[in-house]
């Protein structure tokens, strides 16, 4: 009797945990890294990076930083008020990492329309949500970068990347990291398409290589 109420109790803790991680955008991919955690657990004082597409779809960030505890936790193509406000505590909390590496913002500006002065709102809470779980958690924010294909939202990102570089250089253990101008040229100051894939909104491997250039000296 004991026995087949411990398993009830499981099974219903369970389900709870699966249902809490649905009714939100890209459900399906946070069950798929809870089901990726419950396998292989992350070590905790890891090195994390999470954030939209840009995360997402970097095959082989792990392999270009094969020395250092990369957890990658990309999650569609996310927007910074869907970190807020669904996605910290599956993927980002549990895992206590010592360093936390965020790209997102763009997606809220170009898909959702929000302003430079709601991306940097939206910025300082997921900023106090950490510091409250992870008060001695290093914190790098990438910039939100320009591409091809979104030229018309230049103006909007580079005023929200100089609201949150300028919020982040008064706050202790937290950095800005300018990984925007590294993909643009350097000739024009406009986006690189080489850089890019066909689609002109993702970064291709070579693209990707400046990111590791820049991140390198940060990952250690």
């Amino acid at each position: 009797m004991k026995l087949k109420l411990t398993l009830l109790l499981t099974v219903l803790v369970f389900c709870t945990k699966l249902y809490a991680q649905t009714g939100f955008p890209y459900d399906a991919e946070i069950r798929a890294y809870k089901h990726q955690d419950s396998l292989n657990f992350p070590k905790p004082n890891g090195i994390l990076f999470i954030g939209a597409s840009s995360i997402r779809l970097w095959s082989d960030l792990q392999q270009r930083f094969s020395g250092a505890p990369i957890i990658q936790r990309g999650v569609g193509g996310s927007e910074l008020s869907q970190w807020v406000a669904y996605y910290t505590p599956y993927v980002l909390f549990p895992y206590h990492p010592r360093k936390i590496f965020l790209y997102a913002g763009e997606n809220d500006i170009a898909v959702s329309g929000k302003t430079p002065q709601s991306v940097f709102d939206l910025f300082t809470k997921i900023y106090d949500m950490i510091r409250q779980q992870l008060p001695d958690v290093e914190f790098y924010y990438l910039s939100i970068k320009e591409s091809p294909s979104r030229l018309k939202y230049s103006a909007d990102f580079i005023t929200a990347n100089k609201l949150i570089k300028a919020y982040i250089s008064t706050k202790p253990k937290t950095y800005f990291i300018d990984v925007a101008t590294t993909v643009l040229n350097p000739q024009t100051m406009m986006p690189d398409s080489s850089l890019y894939k066909k689609d002109m909104l993702h970064l291709n491997n070579k693209g990707y290589d400046r990111w590791q250039v820049i991140l390198q000296d940060y990952i250690k």
